[in-house]
């Protein structure tokens, strides 16, 4: 998978790709036993998926976190999927990623990231 230029995508979308890659990646090791640096093929197909919505964004560089979101953009199905991943992933990135998981946190609890109509 090609990811597109740095500079053509905000550094918010950068930060929120690495912190998805890691949660499924984690997610992937402990549920699937994978092994190595390696994902499953599940998990290698959900990984594209949030990449290309991170991607698309509508919001750019101005994204709330998925929780504060006010458009759904994953598919019911793989919405499903990708929140099992966060239940199991995101408390364990306190220890696993503790400054992702503190960026995030700040972002999804910082006022100018709230939910917009």
């Amino acid at each position: 998978m090609t990811d597109p230029a740095p500079e053509s995508i905000g550094s918010h979308i950068l930060r929120e790709k690495v912190t998805i890659e890691k949660m499924i990646s984690y997610y992937c090791k402990r549920k699937h036993k994978t092994s190595g640096a390696g994902l499953c093929e599940e998990c290698t197909d959900l990984l594209a998926y949030a990449h290309g919505r991170l991607d698309n964004c509508r919001f750019g560089d101005e994204k709330p976190t998925c929780r504060n979101c006010p458009v759904h953009c994953y598919k019911p199905s793989m919405r499903d999927i990708i929140r099992n991943v966060m239940r199991f992933s995101g408390p364990r990135m306190m220890i696993r990623s503790p400054i992702e998981w503190i960026r995030h946190s700040l972002h999804e609890h910082s006022p100018g990231y709230t939910q917009k109509s």
